[in-house]
């Protein structure tokens, strides 16, 4: 398979589950719908969750689809040959029909036959469950993949953290996975090394997760009435490995990107683990190839200090920073993110869609970083004249990481400016103050996705239900053009972002509630239909523009039937089944979310 491209992969992956049986539906936003618990979509599985838990998806039991990803808890480790922020995961889903004798075989078949990837089985190892308490090992995988001719020393048993997953939260379904490497070295590292080995000669290249068990409060695992299996297989990873290289950066998807860097510059990319140009390049790389990505999905956030935003601002800054490294004057991210447009735009056509707002965004960002940079030389030149009566001429870490915090002043050059005037900074307390920083900021955004089922308690799917009345009490007070521009809810409120351009007056808040309680006081029915999406638009749904729908889709309606109704919506659910159950609706705070977009805090009372 040398010279397979990303395209030719994404490609030859959904054809072969198409002639398997599966039905293709579209990948998600970056931005997960009414899922508190992760700012990103973070692996391909993460909009299926619903799905995998028991509700029943439009399209079927057998799904293929390819998911756009963002993974920030790993974003000191980009510029190594394997890290990305932002990648692609190729995935297929049994909800409840095949299990795990024909998932393996269909992953055996798509990896080995000439007709899909044709990769020597020699180079082909496996990991299982090794089982644990009163979980047996997975005997049943071993068995296939040994009938499927991989040798036993290629198949290794491994423990729960390396070959089990779930459940999401403390409860809900779980079971072990499989998982597929490629052998990339020709001796072994000892007669030990198997795949999973940490030696670095077998990478990862899939895994077939088998949800069989779920675990009740009690601790205990009881068998699955409905067995699922979800399957995820990186893009770049999986090109990096069939095309012979060591670096996802050496692949055909970053060629074009570097090389647009290196235009920017006087330098070469040489592809040397041990070169700061090369790190720096691949930096900005990955970062503006995710910031590009970020900004063009339908639900875009601007840079800003909290969430999405601030992540997204961690990413630009990060990538100027390194430009500037690289050069007195920078490098621009303009022309990288067109680039990156260019090179996925007809996978991804809402990047083209969104080409202006992209440029945009990053060049106000790009002059606000300017800025930034500017205010912080100005903090330590203030700073300098008591610095300079210390003996030991030792900037404390702790100014440092204040200047970094305070004014998002780089550490680098914080150093740079301190080395001029002869004087050093205590970079182990500077490391510490920015550990701490770090542990805090990944245990508030969740850092890595386990499962990432948004809450599906009784308050949040109350509070998701009180959401569609309030956009259509919205839609009555306001106007048509008000639309869904992002949701966010726990069980402890909802919080509703909508297109307006001017803030809400006291008496449009009161009418919005009257409204909405008025519909919780008729004690409407809730009920859910499947239809094809036009169909569901003509029928009076809301749809959120943008969003990538398949062709049957769910549609929620709030009524006493499909045409006496006051919201209907399309929707993965879930929902009350009557308005009666939810409350007193109460409107805490209206404000300004960004440019012509207002966002509602909303709380339900007894």
């Amino acid at each position: 398979m040398n010279g397979l491209t990303a395209d030719e992969l994404r490609s030859k992956y959904i054809n072969f589950f198409l002639s398997k049986g599966h039905t293709q539906i579209q990948g998600k936003s970056l931005l997960p719908e009414n899922d508190p618990t992760v700012l990103f979509t973070t692996a391909g599985m993460h909009p299926l969750v619903p799905y995998l838990l028991g509700a029943e998806h439009p399209a079927g039991k057998r799904l293929v689809d390819f998911q756009k990803c963002i993974r920030t808890g790993d974003i000191d480790s980009v510029g190594d040959p394997s890290h990305l922020t932002f990648f692609e995961m190729l995935g297929n889903w049994s909800l409840g029909d095949y299990f795990k004798e024909e998932a393996i075989k269909m992953s055996f078949e798509f990896l080995t036959s000439p007709q899909w990837l044709n990769i020597p089985i020699e180079k082909l190892g496996v990991t299982v469950f090794q089982g644990e308490g009163e979980i047996p090992k997975d005997d049943e995988s071993a068995a296939v993949w040994k009938s499927l001719g991989i040798a036993e020393n290629k198949i290794a048993y491994l423990p729960r953290k390396d070959n089990w997953w779930g459940p999401a939260g403390t409860t809900g379904p779980c079971g072990p996975d499989t998982e597929m490497f490629y052998y990339t070295g020709e001796t072994p590292c000892s007669n030990d090394c198997k795949p999973g080995c940490s030696c670095g000669k077998w990478l990862e290249i899939w895994n077939d997760v088998f949800m069989q068990y779920n675990k009740n409060a009690e601790g205990e695992y009881e068998p699955l009435k409905r067995k699922c299996v979800d399957t995820g297989m990186g893009i770049e990873r999986t090109v990096t490995v069939l095309n012979g290289k060591t670096s996802v950066y050496d692949t055909a998807i970053f060629a074009p990107i570097i090389a647009a860097i290196e235009k920017a510059g006087k330098f070469k990319y040489e592809g040397r683990a041990d070169s700061e140009t090369d790190h720096s390049i691949r930096i900005i790389a990955d970062h503006t190839r995710s910031a590009t990505f970020i900004l063009g999905d339908p639900k875009a956030v601007s840079p800003s200090n909290v969430g999405a935003g601030y992540v997204l601002r961690r990413l630009i800054r990060r990538a100027v920073r390194h430009g500037r490294k690289l050069s007195d004057n920078g490098v621009s991210l303009f022309h990288i993110a067109e680039v990156v447009i260019e090179q996925s735009k007809n996978s991804y056509p809402e990047l083209e869609e969104n080409r202006t707002f992209i440029m945009n965004e990053l060049n106000k960002e790009e002059e606000k970083f300017k800025e930034t940079l500017q205010k912080g030389e100005h903090e330590f030149e203030k700073l300098l004249p008591n610095l300079l009566k210390d003996p030991r001429k030792l900037m404390s870490g702790r100014l440092a990481f204040k200047l970094y915090d305070t004014y998002g002043f780089p550490i680098e050059l914080t150093e740079e400016l301190a080395a001029e005037k002869g004087m050093t900074v205590n970079r182990e307390e500077f490391d510490d103050a920015f550990k701490k920083h770090q542990d805090l900021s990944r245990s508030q955004s969740g850092q890595s996705f386990k499962g990432g089922l948004g809450d599906q308690g009784e308050m949040a799917v109350k509070y998701h239900t009180a959401t569609h009345l309030l956009q259509r009490a919205l839609k009555t007070i306001l106007g048509d053009h008000v639309a869904q521009k992002g949701s966010n809810i726990t069980a402890e409120r909802l919080r509703f972002d909508f297109v307006h351009n001017a803030p809400m007056t006291e008496e449009e808040i009161k009418k919005a509630e009257d409204i909405v309680n008025e519909q919780i006081k008729k004690d409407l029915p809730v009920f859910m239909e499947t239809m094809g999406l036009e169909e569901a638009k003509s029928a009076g749904a809301i749809a959120l523009f943008g969003e990538k729908y398949e062709e049957q889709v769910k549609v929620y309606t709030v009524g006493n039937s499909a045409a006496d109704f006051f919201s209907k919506e399309v929707c993965g659910g879930p929902h009350v089944e009557r308005t009666g159950l939810l409350g007193t609706f109460k409107i805490q705070k209206e404000q300004s979310s960004s440019a012509g977009v207002r966002r509602i805090r909303a709380v339900l009372e007894n």
